[in-house]
């Protein structure tokens, strides 16, 4: 079993990143997913310094500005809309001072709605029920490597349901979070349900956005994957989100398909 983690930290604001989060497009460059696992983890840090009442992290974007190198990584925060029951934090992630994502987070008051919770979808198979599937086969990179994934039938193209783990720690010596822990795995979403050999053509995603009716549960996140192709270079990867409870939201990724 893999052991370690996907970052070290150097100081308050910067972080290394290890060969186990070495990308599937190219394994010079970060897999983008726990990153963006980092800068919610980030993000949950400044959200624990603020006064009054802690507010639930509901919805995030993600906008990749540029190639994320697999080397050390400064990360930004900032309030920009603070707020009692409503706040909107910033998160920016530069290498070599240059922003290479800038994540958005909202984040919500809580209040009891059991008596009105409905419209869940069913849950999935529970991932001790289901056989592991190598993802390496397909994927290069350490990241895909390190990953315990467990389809809950054969991927098909452009259509894939799957409990994905890892062993690692986001951050060394540190604990993350229930939610940047879930999140630093739903990236893997469009490595699921290829339509396209990845050797054939690129898919590679631009954002990813992240909406929570509910905060997820680890150490699973499940992915019940859709992945379209539009007949203009636009592709599109939809996934409801699940942890061993039941859905917990929804996540988009817009893709730019290209033949190699």
């Amino acid at each position: 079993m893999n052991t370690g983690s996907y970052y070290e930290r150097i100081d308050a604001h910067h972080y290394k990143p290890t060969a186990h989060a070495s990308g599937a497009w190219s394994t010079d460059e970060v897999h983008f997913s726990p990153l963006g696992g980092l800068l919610v983890h980030a993000i949950e840090r400044h959200l624990e310094e603020r006064p009054g009442e802690r507010l639930l992290l509901s919805r995030v974007g993600f906008d990749i500005l540029g190639r994320l190198a697999l080397d050390e990584c400064e990360i930004r925060v900032e309030t920009v809309r603070p707020g009692r029951t409503i706040e909107l934090v910033e998160a920016v992630a530069l290498i070599a001072g240059r922003p290479v994502v800038r994540a958005r987070a909202w984040s919500l008051a809580p209040v009891d709605t059991t008596a009105v919770a409905d419209g869940e979808a069913e849950r999935l198979t529970p991932p001790e029920a289901l056989a592991p599937w190598p993802m390496a086969d397909l994927w290069p990179g350490g990241f895909i490597a390190s990953l315990d994934v467990r389809p809950l039938a054969p991927p098909l193209p452009g259509r894939t349901t799957a409990w994905i783990s890892t062993p690692l720690d986001l951050v060394a010596g540190e604990t993350a979070g229930p939610l940047a822990s879930y999140v630093a795995l739903v990236d893997t979403a469009n490595g699921i349900a290829v339509r396209e050999q990845p050797t054939e053509w690129m898919f590679p995603n631009v954002d990813l956005t992240i909406h929570l009716h509910r905060q997820p549960e680890g150490p699973w996140t499940g992915l019940d994957t859709t992945v379209v192709f539009g007949p203009t270079g636009q592709g599109l990867t939809s996934t409801v989100l699940h942890d061993v409870n039941g859905p917990v939201g929804r996540a988009e990724q817009i893709l730019t398909v290209r033949p190699l």
